[in-house]
């Protein structure tokens, strides 16, 4: 059967859709940052740890009191133009203690955060990428570490060393590396099969070079995202230590031992618990909210 060519008819220039750019060419961190900063929860959770961090480096130098300084004569004033935050048992100004709590608990945090990426990623990713023997009996290793409990082996620091931050850090670095560890090693373990893995083994890279040069990277978001919630969780475990009396000592201050020392007189000095409060509540809220909106910003299937 033969078709008729006046069936078929040619469509005008101007009716043809032409080729047109949908959205710009973005990177993989230039389209996270876009969209993590339409995420208005996890920007004011950025906006406030920004602050948070600026007043406690900066804070204490806008009081002329020193953290340690004591003045009987003005123990627990209420807050005044003096003195912001109040004075507390032995009459230091609570601004800069406060100031000061904030700057050792965000030191133990970012060092527990240091510590789980070196530790937990690399031991993960070698566990991941070697598998086999070699995986299962890191694995066990990773599970009797596992089953101590922090508490204990923090109580047993402090026997042998003493309380004090360096004890903390120590009982953290025992075993606060292993989720990271469990979570770098379920990444690794999908990623390794990729077609580039088995191009660069071809080419003979080795295998540190392997899981530092194209496996790590390729995990890099995730990584990034557990890391925000590591801080805030390194730093409620500081002080819950040092409200039972078992971290930060005097004259130092953290802001566990802060609340330690407010809730004690709570009823007579409510102003020595409320900022401590309301700032130990802001660095975990923000911490939080900046870890959930850069999970949805580095998730590839967020991407629009």
């Amino acid at each position: 059967m033969e078709m008729s060519k006046d069936l078929f008819q040619p469509l005008p220039k101007e009716g043809q859709s032409k080729e047109v750019i949908v959205r710009p060419s973005l990177t993989y961190w230039q389209d996270a940052w876009r969209r993590l900063k339409k995420n208005k929860l996890a920007m004011f959770g950025l906006i406030t740890l920004i602050t948070l961090i600026v007043l406690a480096i900066f804070g204490p130098l806008l009081s002329k009191y020193d953290y340690a300084t004591q003045v009987y004569e003005i123990k627990n004033q209420p807050p005044s133009a003096a003195h912001w935050f109040g004075t507390d048992d032995f009459g230091r100004d609570l601004w800069v203690r406060v100031w000061w709590g904030m700057r050792i608990s965000l030191l133990i945090g970012i060092t527990a955060a240091l510590l789980d990426l070196a530790l937990g990623v690399i031991y993960g990713g070698v566990s991941a990428y070697y598998g086999g023997r070699v995986d299962d009996i890191m694995q066990r290793i990773i599970e009797i570490v596992y089953s101590i409990p922090f508490l204990l082996i923090s109580i047993l620091l402090i026997i042998v060393i003493g309380p004090g931050f360096k004890t903390i850090i120590i009982a953290y670095a025992i075993t606060g590396w292993v989720p990271m560890a469990r979570l770098v090693r379920g990444q690794i373990l999908t990623l390794k099969e990729q077609e580039y893995v088995l191009a660069a083994r071809t080419l003979g890279a080795g295998g540190a070079r392997i899981i530092l040069k194209h496996l790590v990277p390729k995990a890099l978001g995730i990584i990034i995202v557990q890391i925000t919630f590591i801080v805030p969780s390194a730093i409620f475990v500081e002080s819950f230590l040092s409200f039972i009396g078992l971290g930060i000592r005097v004259p130092l201050a953290s802001l566990g031992s802060l609340l330690s020392d407010g809730a004690n007189n709570i009823r007579l000095y409510p102003h020595r618990v409320i900022f401590p409060t309301i700032l130990f509540s802001l660095i975990l809220m923000s911490f939080n909210l900046l870890g959930d909106g850069l999970r949805d910003a580095l998730d590839p299937k967020m991407r629009k």
